[in-house]
């Protein structure tokens, strides 16, 4: 049984001198169904919102749904339960220790569950190869896992006591695609400027680039500690509460993984899939992608984008949902008390409506 199937997620690497860009529309793949001799392996990650998202999505047996983020599975197995007895879950992930997981862990449900290792961005591929025309659900879950943040050996943890240890890696996808370390090692200093400001906010995200580029002439970024150590030696962030490495890492984890892009083209491919009544949420952990999804949202609802004085439409755009939260939902204080890290997750959910000829 294979599970390393599937195309691979585009990066920056057309940005970087040297290498050839991996191609932004890979094939559907291959469908990676659940084993029967599961192999064992440490993944952890508790499902945020988890109610929340099920009540959502208004879920009734029978229906077939899309988690774009099945992780370690724990959104998914509770869908699988809701929608019993016969509904069926495509569940798409770019990690390959969590497509493994999630194979073990939703063994039990059989055929009624269909995993591949690829990006939600290429759902309408996906979904086409597997002749499945429309969904009744799709749920996004951004971000990175507890299994992914809490393991050091791939990249996303910035904490002192493992940095040394650490490589600079965050690829979701260690099939291919460059590494954190080669964008580093790479990128002009123009470009991480603008992944430090457009992907994090960061202020003073000249001066970082600027120290990077002189840091790399001296010696690679290897770790999670060499970078740290140009961080503090540039003084980014000092004075501030937080630790200002959480920025840097993230914004380098979306470059590395092309999140910006393929956030757009899921969203897109995701309101295509659904049939009308069709329900969509996601769920976001900073600001950048909470601001993209509830944009498109925003636009989808509206239909025509032209601007607002504009006689008559132009963009041909039609409307194809109905917003259910005019604000996002967040995690009670009950649920903060047993799953921290959920704090910053906010909920965004819509419906397919049918579209005027």
């Amino acid at each position: 049984m294979q599970s390393h199937l599937g195309g691979a997620e585009r990066s920056h690497e057309s940005d970087i001198p040297g290498h050839t860009p991996t191609p932004a529309r890979p094939s559907a793949g291959s469908v990676v169904p659940v084993p029967s001799a599961p192999t064992q392996t440490e993944f952890s990650h508790r499902p945020a919102l988890l109610e929340e998202c099920l009540a959502a999505l208004e879920l009734q047996p029978g229906a077939i749904v899309v988690d774009g983020t099945v992780g370690g599975g724990g959104h998914a197995a509770a869908i699988l339960e809701r929608t019993a007895p016969d509904g069926r879950l495509i569940g798409l992930d770019l990690d390959g220790e969590a497509i493994r997981e999630s194979q073990q862990r939703l063994e039990t449900f059989g055929d009624r569950v269909t995993l591949v290792q690829e990006s939600f961005r290429n759902l309408d591929a996906i979904l086409a190869h597997l002749e499945i025309p429309q969904v009744d659900a799709v749920l996004l879950d951004l971000g990175v896992s507890s299994h992914q943040l809490d393991s050091p050996k791939r990249g996303f943890r910035f904490a002192t006591e493992t940095a040394e240890e650490t490589p600079l890696d965050m690829r979701m996808d260690q099939r291919a695609g460059a590494t954190a370390a080669d964008l580093l090692r790479r990128a002009r200093p123009e470009q991480l400027e603008k992944w430090f400001s457009d992907y994090a906010d960061l202020p003073k995200a000249r001066k970082l680039a600027r120290a990077i580029v002189a840091a790399r002439q001296r010696a690679p970024l290897r770790t999670a500690s060499d970078l740290r150590a140009v961080i503090a030696d540039a003084r980014i962030g000092s004075g501030r509460r937080h630790d200002p490495s959480t920025l840097v890492f993230q914004a380098l984890r979306i470059a590395v993984n092309d999140e910006a892009d393929a956030l757009s083209e899921g969203l897109e491919a995701a309101i295509d899939s659904l049939r009308a009544g069709g329900r969509l949420a996601v769920l976001a952990y900073h600001s950048g992608e909470d601001r993209v999804v509830k944009n498109r949202l925003r636009d989808a609802a509206r239909g025509c984008t032209c601007p607002p004085r504009t006689p008559v439409c132009i963009c041909g755009g039609k409307v194809r949902l109905r917003i259910i939260t005019r604000k996002p939902l967040s995690a009670s204080d009950t649920e903060l008390r047993e799953n921290p890290r959920a704090r910053s997750a906010r909920l965004r959910v819509a419906e397919r409506v049918a579209e005027a000829s």
